[in-house]
């Protein structure tokens, strides 16, 4: 008598897996269904697919409020993840032959600097490549690694900092720091502005790591206390602030007007001390083997950056697009 009984092999598909790490990313159904442009009950179907053939809960459901991962499907989200980025990549390597270059890349930016470069870059970068849907996300460095890690992300456009392991970066640019002043400061027409000088000054700070401890560094290194007015992760808000005469302050992403949204006028200038340049870097998980679409945005980003001259000495031409001013912290 043969035995009809199946020899474990899994019974669900990379498209189901496709609909559970969507469900997870947009914590809804709902959601998920609609960014994937199928019915709510398909993707529903699917994740209750995975969970019998793994005989685990993957999610818990909150009525009216979405889902949320069990620790189980926090496990298998990043494999579900690498699964389909490999199946992606096979499907890339067979049509390595062929000149249409397609696929989908999950890219994130450090958020002080994704408004400046990044729309420049998609709109160049699709122009030479239009069957690549890039997909962008903002955030901090710590947001960023743990994307990388997750498998979320597959590149990540970030300045130097100290790297976790196993993370691998390419120099894509290096950008001079500058003193941010208003444009009636008293040296305001000078040259260069020494930090010594602006020792007593307010000191209105972009406080998103790692620029925070950049920023920071540069007093201490010098042997100088700074007096730190008001904090803000958004780079907007910093200008917004030092144009209306509240403090100075210190940035390397420079953009290409020099006013703030309310109208105001700052001025950049040198830094006199000698100071570390921003370092900007692509990084990617180092065990993870580049897909060729991989390949093809980090060698586009390089020769962009080397293209556009952007050097220590020349920031960038990028406009940044308007945002919303939030999240200030005034420090007492």
């Amino acid at each position: 008598m043969r035995c009809q009984r199946g020899f474990g092999v899994l019974r669900f598909s990379l498209r189901q897996l496709e609909y559970f790490v969507a469900t997870a990313e947009h914590s809804s159904v709902a959601n998920a269904a609609r960014l994937l442009n199928v019915s709510q009950p398909s993707v529903s179907k699917a994740i209750t697919k995975i969970e019998e053939q793994l005989s685990v809960q993957l999610f818990i459901r909150h009525h009216a409020r979405g889902v949320s991962l069990t620790p189980a499907g926090e496990r298998l989200l990043i494999d579900a993840r690498g699964l389909l980025s490999y199946a992606n990549s096979l499907q890339q390597n067979v049509q390595e032959s062929s000149s249409v270059v397609g696929g989908t890349l999950n890219v994130a930016c450090f958020v002080a600097i994704a408004p400046v470069f990044m729309p420049a870059i998609l709109a160049d970068f699709s122009q030479i490549y239009p069957g690549i849907d890039v997909r962008v996300y903002e955030g901090n460095q710590e947001e960023m690694f743990d994307g990388l890690a997750s498998g979320k992300f597959e590149l990540a456009i970030m300045y130097d900092s100290v790297l976790p392991a196993g993370i691998a970066t390419t120099k894509l640019a290096a950008f001079e720091p500058y003193v941010l002043l208003p444009a009636s400061h008293p040296r305001a027409e000078q040259k260069c502005v020494s930090l010594a000088s602006l020792a007593d000054e307010h000191f209105i700070l972009l406080d998103v790591p790692p620029s925070r401890d950049y920023f920071l560094n540069m007093f201490r290194q010098n042997g100088l206390d700074v007096r730190v007015a008001f904090s803000s992760p958004s780079l907007e808000m910093v200008r917004g602030l030092v144009g209306r005469n509240w403090g100075y302050s210190l940035l390397v992403t420079r953009p290409y007007y020099d006013q703030t949204y309310d109208g105001q006028l700052v001025i950049g200038l040198p830094i006199c001390e000698d100071v570390e340049d921003g370092i900007l870097e692509i990084a990617q998980l180092e065990q993870v083997h580049p897909t060729r679409v991989m390949s093809v945005f980090s060698d586009f980003c390089q020769d962009w950056f080397a293209k556009h001259r952007l050097n220590s000495k020349k920031h960038t031409q990028a406009r940044i697009p308007e945002t919303a001013l939030s999240g200030f912290v005034k420090n007492t």
